[in-house]
């Protein structure tokens, strides 16, 4: 199952960053939080100006998120509530760039729904089915402040809405329909099934 996520990432393309990170192995990365801790269930707040710190932080975010081997990492994740994500579906290929969204905001989901195998660098090792539109609209500003807007599908829709989700303290566990599935991972993973917050 592992295997499964990670090599649909393989096959898309397209990002917008100007931001310049090597997709390497980091030291001093930021710890990410783990299913359990309190600070991945508290909403995030808007940038209200995207300066050089804010430039800073999403370059500290992509470099953890690369040393961990994702796809994806919300500023929450990390202890910081503010509504930032860093997103690099093709984190294998050294020539794709990362997606920086800041404040962003789905304005329109797509009318099919599919189910696909989501992971997530907050809660490691377990691998489990969740059903989302696999097309989006979204607007967002990039790293330099400009507003932007783009439309999304497959893995990248989906890895957008997983991370969106963590802006409001939700995580892809809480969307599991699979109780049985959910509470077998979690359990071989060493996670408590009482720190999952079903949407269902």
């Amino acid at each position: 199952m592992a295997n499964h996520f990670s090599q649909l990432a393989k096959k898309s393309r397209g990002s917008v960053s100007e931001l310049k990170v090597e997709k390497t192995s980091y030291k001093n990365n930021l710890e990410i939080y783990k299913l359990g801790d309190e600070v991945l269930r508290k909403n995030s707040q808007r940038i209200s100006k995207v300066d050089t710190s804010i430039r800073n932080l999403a370059k500290d975010m992509l470099q953890s998120m690369y040393s961990a081997k994702g796809i994806g990492l919300a500023a929450p994740q990390i202890g910081i509530h503010k509504e930032l994500l860093v997103i690099d579906i093709n984190y294998e290929d050294s020539a794709a760039e990362p997606l920086i969204l800041i404040n962003p905001e789905i304005t329109a989901f797509g009318s099919t729904l599919n189910s696909y195998e989501e992971g997530c660098l907050s809660i490691p090792g377990v691998y489990l089915n969740v059903i989302r539109p696999s097309t989006i609209k979204l607007k967002f500003r990039d790293e330099m402040g400009r507003p932007r807007k783009m439309k999304a599908d497959g893995l990248l829709a989906r890895c957008i809405q997983h991370e969106m989700d963590h802006l409001n303290g939700v995580l892809f566990v809480d969307r599991v329909s699979s109780i049985e599935d959910l509470n077998k991972e979690l359990s071989r993973e060493g996670f408590n099934k009482k720190d999952v917050l079903p949407m269902n």
